[in-house]
């Protein structure tokens, strides 16, 4: 089995969130108009304590969409089984890696990912969350 890792950019843009969230001017961005004004959010933005939960939603729902099923111990497991073969895809955040029994498999799950998502693929894993991989 190959793991391989992939990069997302723009990860906590890319969620929307589902509560009422304003934020108050930054200073580059000031209305000479309405100084005291607040923007109210429709997606998340880098920094906003929702913005992981924004995302992890879209993606899992991506993912459940397209066949793979939730690990019920470790809930940012994701698998899906072709009869004999089987693809996994483990998220931690914004870092994803992603191994298969078969190399067709990672190939269709990277360009799945692709349609979704602004993303580039890292190649095969080295290292994950510190952790060095052989």
């Amino acid at each position: 089995m190959k793991l391989y890792q992939i990069d997302v950019r723009s990860t906590f843009f890319s969620g929307l969130i589902q509560e009422e969230v304003y934020i108050e001017q930054p200073p580059w961005f000031r209305s000479d108009t309405f100084p005291h004004h607040v923007f109210k959010l429709s997606k998340s933005l880098y920094g906003l304590k929702q913005a992981h939960r924004a995302w992890y939603e879209k993606l899992s729902s991506f993912l459940l969409e397209n066949g793979f099923e939730r690990e019920k111990v470790n809930t940012s497991l994701f698998c899906k089984n072709y009869d004999s073969q089987f693809i996994l895809v483990q998220v931690y955040v914004d870092d994803i890696m992603f191994g298969a029994t078969n190399e067709t498999l990672c190939e269709n799950v990277s360009k799945l990912m692709q349609t979704k998502f602004e993303m580039s693929m890292m190649g095969e894993l080295d290292f994950f969350l510190g952790l060095q991989t052989k």
